[in-house]
């Protein structure tokens, strides 16, 4: 398997702007069916991509290494979330913040977008323990690893049906298949997307429906990669590069665009407000994991020189 693959790359850009936009409030709530189809897909999709990439054959060492420098930036990134919604009036406000309150978002039930690392971390950790300490052929590993999901959900862990997409992911790569095989790109995958997504009961990502919105809408975005004059590929594969900075860094941004909404108020859509702080997010993200990289910040938080691939 090559070391990037620029069509993943570029769904995951397309994935990450899919979740700073639906993370902005206002769009959310002036457009709350689009929001209920992007939540069926954008974050199954990221998950399905960690599990094809995840790699369960690094020895423990490295593996510890890999986790201890996902766990820093999200440990500090949930916590001071955490503080900030204890101030601030958000939809996620705290009444009250106490120490057993901020262990119980960082260990247990994350706020934010922060979920998804916490996700992530859960079934890497879990696909290790499978992999080295059970001898046995891929098919019985993958069953092992789905009832040790099943159980962290019934601890009240993480979604069950939602980490499942990390499965498909790990068995996609453990067949050998390329990811372009299963998800073959095709703009005629549109068609059954948009039957799909006209009736609520497939928005559900726990559902064979919501399965299925998530498999057309993987394909036809790949689709699209086709299509893409060279510098926005190139822009786009920078960003896909770059989730991981922009996922932790974007609630910082999000936080600011209420301070501008008011002044965008006269385009009545709300597209401008979208482009904007869509923009502005990523770039600040990547921005702000730049300057670490010349601060010589980043070997403290992400455990590397540079972040910013």
């Amino acid at each position: 398997m090559p070391t990037r693959i620029p069509e993943i790359d570029y769904l995951r850009c397309l994935l990450i702007l899919l979740m700073v936009a639906f993370h902005l409030v206002y769009i959310g709530d002036s457009y709350p069916y689009a929001k209920q189809v992007v939540y069926t897909f954008h974050m199954p999709g990221f998950l399905l991509i960690s599990g094809y990439l995840a790699n369960p054959r690094k020895p423990w060492g490295a593996f510890g290494r890999k986790l201890l420098w996902v766990f820093v930036p999200y440990l500090v990134m949930e916590a001071g979330y955490t503080v900030m919604c204890s101030l601030l009036p958000v939809r996620e406000h705290l009444d009250g913040l106490t120490l057993g309150v901020l262990l119980e978002k960082v260990f247990l039930h994350p706020l934010g977008p922060y979920w998804y690392l916490h996700t992530w971390m859960l079934c890497l950790l879990l696909q290790a323990v499978v992999w080295h300490g059970l001898r046995a052929g891929l098919f019985t590993k993958l069953v092992a690893f789905g009832l040790a999901l099943w159980g962290l959900d019934v601890c009240g862990l993480l979604s069950f049906p939602t980490a499942m997409y990390f499965l498909a992911g790990w068995a996609v790569a453990g067949a050998g298949l390329r990811f372009t095989e299963v998800f073959r790109p095709s703009g005629v995958a549109g068609l059954p997307l948009v039957a799909l997504c006209l009736f609520p009961a497939n928005l559900d990502r726990g559902t064979l429906g919501g399965v299925a919105v998530t498999f057309f809408c993987l394909c036809f975005l790949l689709a699209t990669y086709r299509w893409l004059p060279s510098r926005v590929e190139r822009a786009a594969c920078f960003v896909g590069r770059n989730t991981l900075p922009i996922l932790l860094f974007s609630p910082v941004f999000t936080f600011l665009s209420k301070l501008y909404l008011p002044y965008l108020m006269f385009e009545p859509t709300g597209m401008l407000f979208l482009g904007v702080s869509v923009a502005l997010g990523v770039a600040g993200s990547i921005g702000l994991a730049w300057m670490m990289d010349r601060l010589r910040v980043s070997p403290w938080f992400f455990g590397k020189e540079r972040v910013v691939q």
